[in-house]
């Protein structure tokens, strides 16, 4: 019975690599339901970037440093537009984006040395959980552009 318990609890303390993040959690700086042809486009959310969670340990090849709730939720409604995620900062920033179908998405530096971006070619209809990291630790000013536009 000992070492049952002692199973159990070293499985709560090892856990699997995503349980750092949880979607389900309020997301930092709001969330807002965007449908095909959204105005303003771009929409823009300025944040804080990065956290003390290292994105590394997430599936997919992440990167950077993360809070655990989300920065950023969008609800999104498709068509036959493209969806595009990208940052803007001052410092290396990385996007790791939990989409619809479970799967993440990360990126560093695919729209400039410090930028990122995740472009959705056919974007799922569904909830987008969006970190916005920092590749050094540490937090910086950020802003999150979303787009369907190149």
């Amino acid at each position: 019975m000992k070492k049952t318990l002692l199973l159990a609890a070293a499985s709560l303390l090892i856990g699997g690599p995503a349980m750092a993040q949880s979607a389900h959690l309020t997301a930092n700086f709001g969330e807002i339901h965007l449908s095909a042809g959204f105005t303003p486009d771009p929409y823009r959310v300025q944040m804080t970037a990065g956290g003390s969670v290292n994105g590394a340990n997430l599936p997919g090849s992440c990167l950077g440093y993360i809070s655990e709730a989300p920065d950023f939720e969008v609800s999104y409604e498709a068509g036959g537009l493209p969806l595009v995620f990208r940052t803007l900062s001052s410092v290396d920033t990385t996007l790791i984006i939990n989409g619809p179908d479970g799967r993440w998405y990360c990126d560093d530096d695919s729209y400039g040395d410090l930028d990122a971006e995740v472009r959705m070619n056919r974007p799922q209809w569904g909830v987008y959980d969006i970190w916005v990291g920092t590749v050094n630790g540490g937090t910086a000013s950020a802003t999150l552009l979303i787009t369907e536009t190149p």
